[in-house]
């Protein structure tokens, strides 16, 4: 849900590191995370944001990976996948307006891993970054370690299938705009060798 600010600026010119953030948009910090925020200097096209309007679910943020976040893998080819994973996105966030579940943030980190094992012999690190309800954030976290790990718990998420079938899960023509927007950006992307 937070922009991810303080990697985007540290890595802002830096050509060796792409950096792409999902975030909802103009949250925090304010006026932070926007589709022009793209890199400078040697950076230029190697930041990319993906400001998801709020309300956003995982049609949305499936719809981002498929058009933005691997596609720009794929071009980049990195040497290792670096992600704060932050359960702040979750749909029951005290801070935030998205509406992931824990089995969004499975079927993203299934995503990245797959990247992972295809573009850089599986060498992803995910770090917890965020999440402010203490009741829900660790079914995403547990969400996250099942799936890295392929070993699956007995706990079971008591609150999934009421935020699967809560409206507005699936990609809505709004969000999908800053989505085709972002995806343009991937084009802007020198590719690696």
């Amino acid at each position: 849900m937070h922009h991810g600010n303080g990697t985007q600026a540290v890595f802002y010119e830096d050509p060796s590191v792409l950096t792409i953030s999902l975030h909802q948009d103009n949250l925090f910090p304010p006026d932070s995370g926007s589709l022009a925020e793209n890199g400078a200097g040697a950076g230029d096209g190697y930041n990319i944001n993906v400001p998801l309007p709020p309300g956003s679910g995982i049609g949305a943020y499936r719809s981002a990976f498929e058009r933005v976040v691997l596609p720009a893998l794929h071009r980049f080819t990195p040497d290792m996948i670096v992600v704060a994973s932050g359960f702040d996105a979750s749909g029951v966030d005290p801070l935030g307006r998205m509406m992931l579940s824990s089995a969004a943030y499975r079927e993203m980190t299934h995503m990245l891993s797959t990247a992972a094992r295809r573009l850089c012999n599986g060498r992803i690190l995910m770090t917890h970054e965020g999440g402010y309800s203490e009741m829900y954030a660790p079914y995403c976290g547990l969400a996250v370690l099942e799936e890295l790990t392929g070993i699956k718990t007995q706990i079971a998420d008591p609150w999934q299938p009421l935020m699967a079938a809560w409206g507005g899960n699936d990609l809505q023509p709004h969000q999908a705009a800053v989505i085709d927007a972002a995806a343009a950006l991937v084009n802007r992307l020198p590719a690696r060798h």
